[in-house]
């Protein structure tokens, strides 16, 4: 099996590195990661300069760009042959409800799925980060199911792990997104120029996270495993607009 290994939080981070060593048993690995943090990118791919890609000593290569290029690329020309598989991660932090709609994280693994391949985002539930080995040996598991029981079509997976030892990990649970609330004002301050400044706000906490939510899963110590989509029609408004229009 041919593994693709991409993340938002750089080449460097103690994510993709567990990430790394748990996969590269498991098939042919090859990491396309951005060169620095790239967090909150969503889906965005560099059109206005050429990207450039080295390769650390690790062995790692690394883009001056987004995650979403980062799979682009490496999908599309710089590997000799496609991979089978998109792992994305591991996440510092949750991608869990209205998260996905800005990750990085997802939108690599997103970015594998629109080119017809399986993918795999996978993030860590902490601020601390003091177990990205569990959810290492998580997305070990995951890859291990799927080279066993492929898919029979290209399938996006959003997984979020909660941060404790594997062996306090209740198990895993299939789950929708919840959603939060809107988020926390901006912060305002100015620059040694006296200038106004804004940094963006926190995420809200969660306003959706009832029973069968990532979050309550993630709260009650289960992996949350949610299938994604990208198809942002809303249909049940096709024919409200259809009537809109006509009246």
């Amino acid at each position: 099996m041919r593994i693709l290994l991409s993340n938002d939080d750089g080449y460097f981070s103690r994510g993709i590195a567990a990430l790394a060593g748990a996969l590269a048993p498991l098939g042919q690995l090859t990491v396309v990661a951005p060169d620095a943090e790239r967090s909150g990118a969503s889906n965005s791919l560099t059109l206005d300069r050429p990207l450039v890609v080295r390769r650390a000593q690790n062995g790692f290569y690394y883009v001056n760009g987004t995650p979403t290029d980062c799979v682009h690329m490496a999908v599309t020309g710089f590997l000799d042959e496609p991979p089978d598989i998109v792992v994305s991660g591991i996440n510092h932090g949750a991608n869990m409800g209205d998260d996905t709609i800005y990750s990085g994280t997802v939108a690599a693994a997103t970015e594998g799925y629109l080119l017809g391949i399986p993918s795999i985002a996978v993030s860590l539930v902490s601020g601390q980060g003091n177990h990205f080995e569990t959810a290492a040996q998580v997305a070990a598991a995951l890859v291990t199911r799927i080279q066993g029981a492929p898919f029979r079509e290209p399938t996006l997976l959003n997984v979020n792990v909660p941060d404790v030892p594997y062996e306090q990990i209740r198990g895993m649970l299939i789950t929708r997104l919840g959603r939060r609330h809107k988020a926390e004002p901006v912060i305002r301050s100015r620059n040694p120029r006296g200038e106004p400044i804004y940094w963006v706000g926190a995420a809200g906490p969660a306003a959706d996270a009832g029973e069968g939510t990532d979050f309550d899963a993630v709260n009650r110590g289960w992996v949350s495993l949610t299938p994604l989509q990208v198809d942002l029609t809303h249909y049940q408004q096709l024919d409200v607009l259809k009537d809109w229009l006509g009246s």
